[in-house]
């Protein structure tokens, strides 16, 4: 099926496909997401102009190819280059340490995206706060399914827009309750949804000002705001603090011990303007953090089943 808009471009710095989109991806069943046996990636999103399916392709001579259809194609796929990493600006990363050198070395195509589409960033990490990411990953498929649209183009499998936020803003409770998720953070993202033209001006916003934009809205603390800048607005620098694991990985990867959340941005700081950019790399390096032991955090089950 040929493609509503195509584009070719040579990305002005070496970009790894899988690693700089894969961020986006919500667990590997995500409706909005595939990866598919050719290595392209398959992506739904809502943009301004109308819902889109994106096909993402890196060429043999190390171009990219973004293919699009539905409404809003051409629009997706101009917006393609930013998506992966083309605004991403690693002047002024140092590794400093050998086990960054190396994991810098080991992966010089990872780049930071940005989607620009800021609700459809934040409504999925609002259902990974204080949840285990298999569990919300399972809300996020559910949800999607029962009210995301059916993504257009010849996806290799059956694949989902994410809904609106009109649409989010009246899903009813008992569907939030089927779906795993409970009334706190039912009622950020209705909330949220309800106030969506504001969130999506955070894309147009300077970071700092961002940031203080989705943290006004309620239930919007410091971790969530991060996770939406990490991946709408292509934040090198945003560190996702109070998440569960986090500062104890970064800690075990960087100097081999626990860390708060204070002691991790310590440590982080002579990176300031690229701490993301660290974290994905150690991630991506397969860097070894905290060993497998203590508390974990707790399955809990808000469907009743």
């Amino acid at each position: 099926m040929t493609a509503d808009h195509r584009l070719d471009w040579v990305p002005r710095h070496p970009t790894d496909l899988h690693r700089t989109v894969g961020s986006l991806r919500r667990g590997p069943g995500d409706p909005a997401f595939h990866l598919a046996h050719d290595g392209a990636v398959w992506r739904a999103t809502r943009t301004t102009e109308g819902v889109a399916t994106v096909r993402l392709a890196q060429l043999a001579d190390g171009a990219l190819r973004a293919d699009g259809w539905g409404p809003g194609a051409g629009w997706a796929v101009a917006q393609a280059p930013e998506l992966c990493g083309e605004q991403d600006d690693p002047s002024g990363f140092e590794p400093r340490l050998e086990v960054l050198r190396d994991a810098h070395r080991r992966n010089p195509g990872i780049r930071i995206p940005r989607t620009t589409r800021v609700f459809e960033a934040l409504a999925p990490a609002i259902l990974e706060q204080k949840v285990i990411t298999l569990q919300a990953h399972d809300s996020w498929c559910r949800l999607l399914y029962r009210f995301g649209e059916v993504a257009p183009g010849p996806t290799p499998r059956a694949m989902r827009v994410p809904p609106a936020p009109e649409t989010w803003a009246v899903v009813p409770v008992w569907e939030w309750h089927r779906a795993g998720v409970d009334p706190r953070r039912a009622g950020t993202i209705v909330t949220a949804a309800r106030f969506a033209e504001r969130i999506e001006e955070a894309s147009r916003m300077p970071r700092a000002e961002a940031a203080t934009r989705l943290r006004h809205f309620p239930g919007i603390g410091e971790w969530t705001a991060a996770e939406v800048a990490q991946r709408a607005l292509g934040d090198a620098d945003a560190v996702s603090v109070g998440d569960f694991h986090l500062s104890n990985y970064v800690g075990h990867a960087l100097e081999g011990r626990d860390m708060t959340d204070e002691e991790m941005l310590v440590a982080l700081e002579p990176w300031a303007g690229h701490r993301y950019r660290v974290i994905r790399l150690l991630g991506a390096a397969g860097v070894r953090g905290r060993p497998r032991r203590g508390p974990r955090m707790p399955f809990v089950d808000h469907t009743g089943r």
